[in-house]
């Protein structure tokens, strides 16, 4: 009876304890993380350079001189501390100027905000960035509803100009390249509306060097074929050459073959109006590897490969650049051989070899007898194989280079 009272005893203790545990449980709330603390951008606290309460009424000409240099004043302060290593001190000084900067307008707060956020990125610091990030999409909100809701005049579509670019360039800073293109896009399309031509490339200008500098090379080549249409159109030859120079960069790294020889045809049609034939060796080099790589799809287009090569070297050699001639002339062998064309790829690099030797080149011209030794071997001619080994080991032993490999290879066909 004992064991049995003692038995009934504990079993509601258990019970009561198990009760109690749940309901803390129910009435314990999790304990909730951390919340990021709020903008310091966004605090609305009086301040004593305020005159009044600006909601309110607000501030004169003269209020707003005084505001602006006194926020002048801040800047500085907050860069000594800066300078001094108390960051933590310069950004408190820099959140409070912020603050009351956009008492002088949209634009002031903007350039600003871009000048602190260099700083804030410069320094690593993040949490700054993100409050200065915020607050300048809240004015891109603020002045994107006022603009569809107000019939903009030329004074104040001058200004609204003036803003969007200083909010491209303070996301520029803070490296938001989107955003910054957002920006810079309410700019083109407000310059092109005003038909200010010279605005309109000056801001193409700039959104192309944004978007290569972010390898963002689909908007980057849309950008440079608006540029070259506008110096096509007045004539700017010395522009369009750039374009056209930053076109065909852009397409060799999007792997775009058939746009690289458009735009460097057109180059070639540039420097010869000009009768300028320094660069064309070089671009017709790039067209053969071009047409090379797009004919590995379509086969018929490999007489252009072989075409652009020769041109290359014809016109090379006529401005007496043996390096190039000799490079178009290594691009015809490999092209000739991989055709099975062995005779036309001996021919070539007899004829390279006289290259080199122009171009006082005795490395290629031991390279040369090397391919030619070893188109020889191909053809099983191993004693006029034999004879271009030897002549590239002359060459090697004043090099003091692959001497044995040209003895190796002597050796062989010795046995």
């Amino acid at each position: 009876m004992m064991l049995r009272r003692l038995s009934v005893t504990i079993t509601a203790a258990i019970i009561w304890q198990f009760c109690s545990s749940l309901t803390l449980a129910e009435t314990k709330k999790p304990a909730q993380p951390d919340k990021f603390p709020p903008s310091p951008l966004e605090m609305t606290i009086p301040d004593p350079l305020l005159p009044r309460k600006p909601g309110k009424q607000p501030l004169t000409v003269i209020e707003q001189q005084n505001l602006a240099a006194a926020l002048d004043n801040l800047n500085q302060q907050a860069a000594a501390k800066q300078q001094a290593g108390d960051k933590m001190g310069a950004f408190d000084i820099w959140n409070r100027e912020l603050r009351l900067r956009r008492y002088l307008g949209s634009l002031a707060e903007v350039q600003a905000l871009s000048r602190v956020g260099e700083v804030a990125w410069n320094e690593n610091n993040r949490p700054e960035i993100l409050y200065i990030m915020q607050r300048l999409q809240k004015i891109q909100k603020q002045t994107q509803k006022e603009k569809t809701q107000v019939k903009k005049t030329p004074s104040t579509s001058t200004v609204d100009v003036e803003l969007w670019r200083s909010l491209a360039m303070a996301y520029t800073g803070l490296r938001s390249p989107s955003e910054a293109v957002q920006a810079y896009d309410q700019v083109l399309a407000a310059v092109r509306q005003n038909n200010d031509v010279a605005a309109v490339v000056e801001t193409l200008k700039t959104m192309g060097e944004l978007h290569m500098s972010w390898f963002d090379y689909t908007k980057a080549a849309d950008t440079y074929e608006q540029l070259l249409n506008l110096a096509a159109k007045s004539g700017d030859r010395i522009n369009q050459l750039a374009y056209l120079q930053q076109l065909a960069y852009i397409y060799d790294q999007q792997k775009q073959p058939q746009q690289s020889i458009k735009t460097r045809n057109q180059l070639i049609e540039a420097y010869q109006s000009e009768n300028n034939l320094i660069q064309i060796p070089q671009l017709k080099l790039a067209i053969g590897s071009d047409y090379q790589a797009i004919a590995l799809a379509n086969p018929t287009l490999l007489p252009e490969a072989f075409k652009n090569y020769q041109e290359a070297y014809t016109t090379a050699w006529q401005q007496q650049q043996y390096v190039t001639a000799g490079e178009a002339l290594q691009k015809l062998i490999a092209l000739y051989r991989s055709q099975g064309q062995t005779e036309e790829a001996l021919q070539t690099g007899q004829i390279l070899v006289q290259t080199q030797e122009k171009a006082v080149n005795f490395y290629g011209m031991m390279k040369a007898y090397d391919q030619i030794g070893q188109i020889y071997l191909e053809r099983k001619e191993p004693n006029l194989a034999l004879a271009a080994f030897q002549k590239g080991l002359q060459l090697a032993q004043q090099l003091k280079h692959d001497e044995t490999y040209f003895t190796e290879q002597i050796q062989k066909l010795s046995k």
